[in-house]
């Protein structure tokens, strides 16, 4: 009785930063961290008598390995091993065993598993040394000889050989079938469009290249730290191929520089780091050069046809698109590339298809927003080009064909707030004071142009589960083995489980990359607040109701005979609404109950019989001012407006920055990102970033971001979509439409280079 007394009257300590609620803009709590150096990535363990791997390039295209001569190289001081095809040790020889959580349909690479040569720069050999130095060293000095066999990695040299894919990557929606009769509406429809649309190879950059430091235990155990999307799948993956194991494997990524997409499957470093651990029974680390980084998954080439109808009012009477994407010679990659345009505008007849070519080439993997930032960029450019010919506003344009309803299938939005994105959006930039007529506004030797498009993506939710423990010191600590790519997971999940224990957020901790922690999915999609989000609201839900319990149980409790609707946890205590001066400060419940901890456990599964009653999606319409100079084909991006429709905003000033990121990539997919291929040799050739552009400071200017209210509990219990795709799409389209408007010239293929936009 006394100590309940005595815990009524103690002041619940107002720490810090105070309460955080959902939507507020916090820093990140793993900043000062990274700021300061401690944060330490794959290749940033330690472990003693570590060894060091260096990975040997392939330098054709196609073939096999006719010899290998590893003698000068192991006669270099310091090296322990030169690891090939010849003495690697035993792989299991199965697909299914190299097939990790997000593998294509057909048959995964096989990093040595024999001669077989599939793709340019493909690694053929492991120099293993006890200095890094000496390893690079060696590794020049590898001789191998090739037999040839002729290549084909252009696709517009191959499209004749294009194929349906027949084995379908999981999570792959095909394109729907014919809606209308799409042909025979266009073929008479009074206004009509047509265009063709290339797309270039894409690869990602990330600042951190592709490394993986395995630590060996004593009794075996392999500890490895890895750039990944997930723990987990490369958990899963390293135990098939070698036949471990899971409990004698653990793989950490509690930091991770960079990734959006190039870590959803395990990289080649991996396996040959793996690989040379068993063999030598020491800890190794591999990192991959930055050369080799472009040895492996790219955004694909792809060749894109779409045909609009219209009547002269601008009401659409046919849709049809077309899409045509590389694949490699052994996975059918696939993407969801032509689906948004059944999806998007409101059409009575639609026809979409989608083919591969495969080529001899790595296979591709997901760059941020697969498949749409291609997609919905030809079908934005189009719905542009449609609007000249209909002398109408683009803005005006699609609202005339608001889909109220999924065109496609006919389901309801769970929300769908696009409109709102329309308003808001053309409001900040001004859209009323365009002028309709190309050429029209100059300021000395730049024609200025101002364009707009919209994007989609998906708003998916995954299977995920959580742990939470409630320390007697009023500290939490929530657990799942989730990702942080740098998108802020850390903070998000602090700050949904402070303002579900109504805590301080520094007395929050939420751990996450290591592949012992509750199952997460991938980091991928836009999804893992919306998963692993609900997961951590679901277990600081349990935890609610725990310490109600006990606090009932308390002596002369205040809570006796409440409900449980009749309290609330705020300020690290749980108190009575009616009367919020009854606060008991969680540590103190802790203490009557004797634990000294109280621990919960939640999984989180979709309501899939609820959601697949709705399309799920998120939403944008993007506003673009560009300035170009004709003389020099230059482009310059002077202003961005990013209206955004992505559920309930977790944390204000991470979203924000989210789609200021993906606005700055949007604008790299505009104007600068393209890997040149010389297919004489089938290889890369701008493979560094001398020679492949990405946008810098000097490229970027105004970004305004406008996030419009919304809050889906269909998509998940928090209301929250998610923001890393979305930011992205729809911006090169609303750069493209830009330039029309200045200069009168269309161009239908991405980067729009100067060549390009100087072109007659």
């Amino acid at each position: 009785m006394t100590d309940l007394i005595e815990a009524l009257r103690t002041p619940v300590a107002d720490e810090g930063t105070g309460p955080v609620t959902i939507g507020m803009a916090v820093s990140r709590v793993d900043g000062r961290d990274k700021v300061t150096g401690q944060a330490r990535y794959a290749a940033e363990h330690s472990a003693e008598a570590l060894l060091y791997g260096v990975v040997v390039s392939g330098t054709i295209t196609k073939g096999r390995i006719a010899s290998i001569d590893a003698g000068k190289a192991l006669a270099v001081p310091g090296v322990i091993e030169v690891i090939t095809h010849e003495n690697r040790p035993r792989l299991r020889s199965f697909d299914l065993f190299y097939k990790d959580m997000t593998a294509p349909g057909g048959s995964p690479f096989r990093p040595l598993y024999d001669d077989k040569i599939h793709s340019s720069g493909q690694p053929v050999a492991l120099v293993v040394a006890e200095t890094f130095e000496a390893a690079r060293y060696a590794a020049s000095l590898v001789e191998i000889a090739y037999e040839t066999e002729a290549h084909e990695t252009c696709l517009l040299d191959h499209v004749e050989r294009s194929h349906k894919p027949s084995r379908l990557k999981a999570g792959y929606t095909p394109p729907p079938e014919p809606k209308g009769f799409a042909d025979e509406v266009w073929d008479k429809a009074l206004v009509r469009m047509e265009g063709e649309y290339y797309s270039g190879v894409e690869h990602h950059n990330p600042l951190e290249m592709f490394a993986s430091t395995v630590v060996r235990g004593a009794d075996g155990h392999l500890t490895i730290y890895d750039k990944t999307q997930s723990s987990q799948n490369s958990r899963w993956y390293v135990s098939h191929v070698f036949g471990l194991s899971k409990n004698k494997v653990t793989v950490r990524n509690p930091y991770v520089g960079g990734a959006f997409g190039s870590g959803l499957r395990p990289q080649y470093q991996l396996a040959l780091a793996v690989m040379a651990a068993l063999k030598l029974e020491r800890s190794v680390r591999v990192v991959l050069t930055r050369q080799q980084m472009f040895s492996f998954g790219h955004r694909p080439e792809t060749i894109q046809r779409v045909r609009l109808g219209a009547r002269p009012d601008g009401t659409l009477t046919a849709i049809i698109h077309e899409a045509l994407a590389e694949t490699s010679r052994n996975e059918d990659y696939v993407e969801v590339v032509v689906n948004w345009s059944g999806q998007l505008y409101a059409c009575e007849h639609i026809r979409l298809g989608y083919k591969l070519v495969a080529l001899d080439r790595f296979s591709p993997i997901d760059m941020r927003a697969p498949g749409a930032a291609h997609g919905v960029h030809a079908l934005e450019v189009a719905m542009d080009e449609l609007s000249y010919e209909l002398k109408m506003d683009p803005l005006a344009l699609r609202l005339k064909n608001y889909a109220d309803l999924d065109p496609t299938e006919g389901l309801p939005y769970s929300t769908k707030e696009l409109r709102a994105c329309y308003e808001q959006g053309a409001q900040r930039f001004g859209w009323d004071q365009r002028p309709g007529e190309v050429r029209s506004m100059r300021e000395g030797h730049e024609l200025i142009g101002w364009g707009m498009a919209t994007g989609m993506w998906d708003a998916m939710q995954m299977f995920a589960r959580a742990s939470a423990v409630l320390h007697a010191d009023g500290n939490l600590v929530v657990s799942s083995a989730a990702t942080d790519i740098g998108t802020g997971t850390y903070t998000a999940m602090c700050i949904i489980a402070a303002d579900a224990m109504g805590m301080p957020l520094e007395r929050v901790r939420f751990q996450l990359g290591d592949s012992t922690l509750p199952v997460a999915p991938i980091e991928g999609g836009s999804s893992h607040v919306a998963t692993v989000g609900s997961a951590v609201q679901g277990v600081c839900e349990k935890l609610q109701k725990s310490l109600f319990k006990l606090a009932r149980k308390m002596p002369d409790s205040p809570f006796a005979k409440a409900r449980f609707e009749d309290a609330e946890f705020a300020g690290g205590a749980l108190r009575l609404r009616a009367q919020p001066a009854l606060a008991v400060p969680l540590g103190a419940i802790l203490a009557f109950d004797g634990a000294g901890r109280l621990e919960e456990k939640y999984m989180m599964l979709p309501n899939v019989l609820k959601q697949q009653n709705y399309m799920r999606a998120t939403h944008s319409a993007v506003f673009v001012e560009v300035r170009v100079d004709e003389a020099f084909g230059t482009v310059r991006v002077t202003r961005v407006v990013s209206a955004i429709a992505a559920g309930r905003i977790i944390n204000a000033k991470a979203a924000r920055s989210q789609i200021i990121g993906g606005v700055v990539w949007g604008i790299g997919q505009a104007l600068h990102e393209e890997t040149q291929s010389d297919d004489r040799i089938g290889r890369f050739m701008n493979h560094n970033l001398g020679e492949y552009h990405v946008s810098v400071n000097a490229d970027i200017h105004d970004i305004d971001v406008v996030f419009v209210q919304e809050d889906d509990r269909i998509v998940s219990r928090l209301g929250a979509k998610g923001v890393g795709e979305i930011g992205q799409v729809g911006v090169a389209a609303a750069v493209c439409n830009a330039i029309y408007h200045a200069t009168g010239r269309r161009v239908r293929s991405t980067p729009m280079t100067p060549d390009k936009v100087m072109a007659p």
